[in-house]
C-alpha cells in the first residue's frame, strides 16, 4: 500500500469530509466540518498563499496539512504549518510526506521561519524534534460538559453596559472587527498579528460557516462592544469559544467572562452539551475565568518552532 501526498479538491465532497473526519479524530478539542474546511480553502486571504493538503492510501484521506503565510503578521517570513494524521493509520510515512511537502512549499515562498503546533505527547514531540523544530509555548484545550456541570450563577451587568449578540450587528460588523483587531494585538503567541483588511477579515471571519451569531455575545458601552466572546457550533451539540477579549480602556471589569458566561447559558439553552475552550499557558487572566465556569484541561499542545537560514 503507497502513500501520496497531494492538494485538498474543495469542492469534491469526499475530500472535504476526509479532512475533516482525520482533524475530528486526531484533534477533537477543534471543531471541523466538511463546510469550515471548504470555507478554509477557498475563502483564505490571497496572500495567505494558503495551501491544504492530504496523504492518501488507497483512495482514502489519511493525513492532512494546512500550510499557509503569515499573511497578516508584522513579521514577515513566518510560514504556518499544521499535520495530522489519523490515529489508526500512523507509522506508514504519512506525517513525513506531509512535512516535507508543506516545508518545501513554504520556503519557496520566501518563508524564513516555519511554526507548527504538536500535541504535547512523546511520540509527537519526538517527530518535531527529529525534523528540527524546538520546542517554544504551549497552551491548552479546555472541555465543558454542560450536561454534568452547573455553570456558576449569572453576574450582574455593570451600570452603562448592554449585552448584545453578534446577530445585533448583521448590518454593520464594522465595530466587531475593530474590537477584534485591537484584542488580536495583545493575544498571547509567538506570531504578532494586526488586522488591516476590514474586506479580507468579512470573508474569512465574519462569514465562517462555524461562527454562530446568535451565541457570540458583546458587552457594549454607548453602543459600541467593548469585550466579546465568539462562538463557533458545528451543527450538533458541540461549541467552542474563537475568542474572548477587552478593549484596553475596559479591561479590569469583569466583562469578558460577563459576555463568556452568558454566551454559555445561551448554548446550554439551545441543546448544546459540550464546549471547549483554548488558552495560551501564560494568559493567566482567561486561564482564571475558564477555572471559574467550569472548564478542565483535557489536552496540551506545543508550538514547535524552525529557524531557516
Amino acid at each position: 500500500m503507497t502513500v501520496i501526498v497531494r492538494d485538498l479538491r474543495p469542492d469534491v465532497p469526499a475530500d472535504a469530509e476526509g479532512f475533516a473526519r482525520v482533524r475530528r479524530l486526531a484533534l477533537p478539542y477543534i471543531l471541523f466540518t466538511s463546510d469550515s474546511i471548504r470555507h478554509d480553502a477557498l475563502r483564505m486571504p490571497a496572500g495567505a498563499r494558503y495551501r491544504p493538503l492530504v496523504a492518501e492510501e488507497d483512495g482514502e484521506v489519511i493525513g492532512t496539512a494546512q500550510a499557509h503565510l503569515a499573511h497578516d503578521s508584522t513579521e514577515p517570513g513566518q510560514g504556518l504549518l499544521n499535520i495530522y494524521v489519523r490515529p489508526d493509520r500512523t507509522g506508514r510515512g504519512a506525517g513525513r510526506l506531509l512535512l516535507r511537502a508543506a516545508e518545501e512549499y513554504l520556503t519557496a515562498r520566501g518563508a524564513t521561519r516555519l511554526l507548527t503546533w504538536v500535541l504535547d505527547e512523546p511520540a509527537n514531540r519526538a517527530f518535531a524534534e527529529r525534523h528540527g523544530y524546538r520546542g517554544s509555548r504551549s497552551a491548552h484545550f479546555l472541555r465543558l460538559d454542560l450536561t454534568g456541570s452547573a455553570l456558576p450563577p449569572l453576574p450582574g451587568t455593570p451600570p452603562g453596559v448592554e449585552l448584545r449578540t453578534a446577530a445585533d450587528f448583521a448590518d454593520d460588523p464594522r465595530p466587531l472587527f475593530e474590537l477584534d483587531a485591537e484584542t488580536m494585538r495583545d493575544e498571547p503567541g509567538d506570531v504578532a498579528y494586526e488586522f488591516s483588511d476590514y474586506d479580507a477579515w468579512i470573508e474569512q471571519y465574519w462569514n465562517h460557516p462555524l461562527l454562530d451569531r446568535d451565541l457570540t455575545v458583546a458587552a457594549c458601552v454607548a453602543g459600541r462592544p467593548v469585550a466579546f466572546s465568539v462562538a463557533y457550533t458545528d451543527g450538533t451539540t458541540r461549541y467552542s469559544t474563537a475568542m474572548t477579549g477587552t478593549a484596553r480602556a475596559h479591561r479590569g471589569r469583569g466583562l469578558a467572562k460577563l459576555a463568556k458566561i452568558h454566551s454559555l447559558y445561551r448554548a446550554r439553552a439551545t441543546g448544546v452539551t459540550e464546549a471547549f475552550t483554548g488558552n495560551d499557558t501564560g494568559n493567566a487572566p482567561m486561564i482564571a475565568v475558564n477555572k471559574w465556569l467550569g472548564y478542565e484541561i483535557c489536552a496540551t499542545e506545543v508550538r514547535h518552532v524552525r529557524e531557516l537560514g
